[in-house]
């Protein structure tokens, strides 16, 4: 195995070249493929088994473009014909419909949360094949890096009929995408290599975005919604809460990503004396103060194992008033700052994700009847995350795979050009 020495600085800005070449980090491309490449594949994972001519039709191509891609896509691997299914009296190839080659590949994805990192293996669908949690490490910033990266490695090591491609994370903090580096106040961690550590160990390209913009990302990218034209071209807010809260938008098919990193909706002004009274939205509805607010109302034992956000929920659906009124408190003020979201950047599509809203889905009448109160605006409706609880691993198995999603063809040259040591 070899042995991972982080860099402990970041680069100069003109180092950053070198090392983009040196660790085979890439920046996410959180959008809607825009290259013909990217727009044939798309057509086949969201349609497939599906006929050249209906992919030219869907993406709006030329017949010859459609099928010079078919056949770059097939050499590269990532799609394969599906003859069975051709049309009886059909001649020629262009006539046999090509579906996604997904049974060889997977992709990595870790989200870094807080208290618990995931590791999630992918399939080129976006699919989850399998998932793994595992306490974040607490160590100085260059151990807890070291640890992920054995993790990650040993996790790999179980997959022996699949090849993996990519490496995607999705953490809070500030992301610089183009390094891979990551400010992380809450671990203690200030411009960890978290990109270069991985490819290093992995052998593998790895791309890192934030954690919301992930989630976004995966909804736009994986939620399962055929977008028309004119939906897709518009915009989306995304907001999130759990035990940090933030945002993040998408304007004509492409997650918003500043360069500087996310903005931050933590210090909103948020009203709870039930909730602690800090009058900042992240300390009024993050796990943290549920629990201390449910602690100090004697709801679940002061500390121990059974001193959880599982507890009180088990609690407001045993009947128990208190907690029902805790949790209420949370969803009305969520509901109050989405509003406020919402009248602020007026979206076309309005989306809550994380288990402050999934976890808890009797509280979302709470949340739609403070939204409706305090917002100005029309009516517009809020809709839930696709992915329920699993949004952190979504939102980290997107990151792994929208290289591929963007340029197929380029992603797995790169892919296959490294050479992982992890056995196989």
């Amino acid at each position: 195995m070899r042995t991972v020495s982080p860099t402990l600085h970041k680069p100069p800005a003109h180092a950053k070249r070198a090392l983009l070449a040196r660790h085979h980090v890439v920046a996410p491309s959180l959008r809607v493929a825009e290259a013909a490449a990217g727009s044939v594949f798309s057509a086949a994972r969201l349609r497939g088994p599906i006929a050249r001519d209906v992919i030219a039709q869907v993406t709006g191509l030329s017949i010859a473009t459609v099928n010079r891609q078919v056949t770059a896509l097939l050499d590269a691997g990532v799609l394969r014909e599906r003859a069975d299914l051709a049309v009886a009296g059909a001649i020629g190839r262009p006539r046999v419909p090509v579906e996604v080659n997904h049974e060889p590949y997977l992709t990595l994805g870790i989200h870094i949360g807080a208290r618990t990192t995931s590791i999630v293996a992918t399939d080129l669908f976006g699919r989850t094949l399998d998932v793994v949690e595992t306490p974040t490490p607490r160590a100085p910033q260059a151990a807890a890096l070291a640890s992920l990266a054995a993790s990650a490695r040993r996790y790999l090591s179980r997959w022996h009929r699949r090849r993996a491609l990519w490496v995607g994370v999705a953490a809070g903090g500030v992301v610089d995408s183009a390094t891979g580096y990551l400010d992380h106040p809450r671990l203690g961690w200030s411009e960890a290599p978290v990109g270069p550590v991985l490819a290093e160990a992995l052998g593998l390209p790895v791309s890192v975005a934030s954690h919301v913009d992930a989630m976004a990302g995966a909804e736009l990218l994986l939620g399962g919604r055929r977008q028309p034209v004119s939906e897709s071209a518009g915009t989306s807010l995304y907001v999130y809460a759990r035990e940090t809260v933030g945002y993040a938008l998408s304007i004509g098919g492409r997650v918003h990503s500043p360069s500087s990193g996310p903005g931050t909706i933590a210090a909103l002004p948020a009203d709870s004396e039930l909730l602690g009274g800090t009058g900042q939205l992240e300390s009024t509805v993050s796990d943290e103060a549920v629990l201390i607010a449910a602690r100090k109302a004697r709801i679940i034992s002061g500390d121990g194992p059974a001193s959880t956000m599982q507890a009180v929920l088990r609690a407001a659906r045993q009947g128990d008033e208190q907690a029902q009124g805790l949790l209420a408190e949370r969803a009305s003020v969520l509901g109050q700052a989405v509003a406020l979201l919402r009248d602020m950047l007026n979206p076309d599509d309005l989306v809550v994700g994380g288990q402050a809203f999934t976890e808890y889905p009797e509280g979302m009448e709470w949340v739609e009847a403070a939204y409706t109160q305090r917002s100005v605006m029309p009516p517009r409706q809020i809709r839930v995350t696709a992915f329920g609880n699993r949004v952190q691993e979504a939102g980290a198995g997107v990151v792994s795979l929208v290289g591929l999603y963007a340029d197929p063809i380029g992603a797995m040259k790169r892919a296959l050009n490294r050479r992982p040591e992890v056995s196989a």
